[in-house]
């Protein structure tokens, strides 16, 4: 689904479709997958966690949902109309941050320290829904 992009990132092309709500979300099982195979090494054992996406200029946090069909990303529809996407289901590159920078993007939302010690504490407790950064992401 992803392949090896930057150092801080993976890419993958994803249906990109709008939903409900304020949270963005993929297939729950891709959504385990992507935790065990990309994140497991870097010492992260829940497979729980949000992902952290990039479509276009914007960041957001991506939960797994048994209602999202495999290959595809549903945003809310908020953060739709800010895209390019104009005739959705649109197939679109997205990033995926790796484990560190996930953590450090993560951190800077909930405005804890960035530290490898704080950022453990801090990231796995606070409830990130939605999108964060705005128009110009992170």
């Amino acid at each position: 689904m992803f392949e090896q992009f930057s150092s801080g990132y993976y890419l993958g092309r994803l249906y990109v479709e709008p939903r409900e709500g304020d949270a963005a979300a993929i297939a729950a099982a891709a959504h385990e997958q992507v935790n065990e195979q990309l994140y497991a090494d870097e010492g992260i054992s829940r497979t729980d966690l949000p992902l952290v996406m990039k479509l276009e200029n914007t960041h957001f946090t991506v939960y797994g949902d048994e209602r999202v069909p495999a290959d595809t990303i549903a945003l809310p529809e908020s953060l739709v109309e800010e895209t390019n996407v104009r005739n959705p289901p649109s197939l679109r590159e997205v990033f995926l941050a790796k484990a560190e920078r996930a953590r450090q993007l993560l951190a800077v939302a909930a405005g804890t320290p960035t530290s490898e010690e704080a950022v453990e504490e801090a990231v796995p407790d606070h409830p990130f829904d939605g999108e964060f950064g705005g128009p110009t992401g992170i």
